[in-house]
């Protein structure tokens, strides 16, 4: 049986949804897969850090945030460790990394994600601004240091987009990725289509929890161009930025134009699009944008409706080939950092 110890770098609600996975699946987890993962240290800004080499207990850690909101109630060796300490002093061989993104930066988890792998420990992430600000300098420093990078819950939470199109359509040739990257559009216009103005689904999905207090990020695209650009460096081997996607978002839509697309058997759709293509000269270009479209109903995106996510791979040998799946949540996108260190484990 093989021990894997964790450090977590943020302990939100993806945080939580592993800690969840590991309480209440971990021994099955490690009678199927012959690996153990043990929390051994939390650093969170707000909630607090605490540090055992022995071990902690994710049903302890639970239960100190569900009674007081922080850490204070577990016993720990040590305390009050930052982010880097933790990574450089603890005795964790996988950092987990989920702090707030910054698409803009990256900070503070590039700064996190650089010196974990420069100490070679393996990294696993659902930080999208790290990945799709640096991904091919990250990738070359884990390789360099002989660790892995594991990104699978920077585009789709738990539902293996990444995976799918990296390692079981890597030989079908993709030309072109298209999808619906965000849940809480999807939400928004779902709910409009059912006469709901965008004001009030914006509200609903706040209240639901699926849109943030400030909720620019998803409403005018910036969340699902990211996507973009992971999907573009990952499945395609095209090294584009956030200032390669044309962007644009939600917010200009009213309910004329959604009554509109009605009529006609079409619906909106917030669609995060990456296309390979030959130029008039014969060489590679691209193609990436996030903007409202109008798919008819016939197109297998169409029928998408709430939160859920899904995306296209349009391939040379398989035709168009879709996903659909969770695109958030707690214990979704916790079970993605979760598939990322079982593929640690195989390999």
């Amino acid at each position: 049986m093989k021990t894997y110890r964790l450090a977590m770098i943020g302990f939100g609600n993806v945080g939580q949804g592993l800690a969840q996975i590991l309480r209440d699946h971990g021994g099955d987890i490690a009678r199927r897969h012959g690996a153990q993962f043990q929390i051994v240290a939390v650093s969170d800004l707000l909630k607090g850090s605490v540090y055992d080499p022995e071990g902690l207990d994710p049903a302890e850690l639970l239960a100190s945030i569900e009674a007081v909101g922080n850490l204070d109630r577990v016993e720990a060796l040590h305390r009050d460790w930052d982010a880097l300490r933790t990574i450089k002093e603890s005795n964790a061989g996988i950092i987990l990394e989920m702090s707030y993104t910054d698409l803009h930066t990256g900070e503070p988890a590039l700064t996190h994600i650089r010196q974990a792998l420069q100490n070679g420990r393996h990294v696993v992430t659902t930080n999208k601004g790290p990945t799709a600000l640096h991904f091919p300098e990250l990738k070359r420093l884990a390789d360099e240091n002989n660790v892995e990078f594991g990104v699978e819950g920077t585009v789709m939470s738990g539902t293996p987009a990444l995976r799918v199109g990296m390692e079981l359509l890597g030989g079908a040739g993709i030309r072109r990725v298209q999808g619906i990257l965000n849940g809480t559009t999807n939400y928004i216009l779902t709910q409009m289509e059912s006469g709901a103005s965008y004001e009030e689904a914006l509200a609903e999905a706040q209240q639901k929890g699926y849109a943030e207090a400030d909720p620019t990020g998803d409403v005018e695209g910036h969340d699902a161009a990211g996507k973009v650009v992971i999907l573009a460096n990952l499945l395609m081997d095209l090294p584009l930025t956030m200032a390669d996607v044309e962007c644009q978002g939600i917010t200009g839509l009213t309910p004329g134009d959604i009554s509109a697309a009605q009529e006609a058997g079409e619906r909106w759709k917030l669609i995060g699009l990456v296309e390979r293509r030959e130029d008039g000269t014969g060489q590679l270009a691209a193609t990436a944008r996030v903007r409202p479209t109008r798919l008819p109903l016939s197109h297998p995106l169409a029928s998408i409706g709430g939160a859920t996510n899904a995306i296209t791979y349009t391939t040379d040998l398989l035709g168009d080939v879709t996903l659909i799946g969770p695109g958030a949540g707690r214990i979704e996108t916790g079970y993605a950092l979760l598939g990322d260190m079982l593929a640690i484990n195989r390999k």
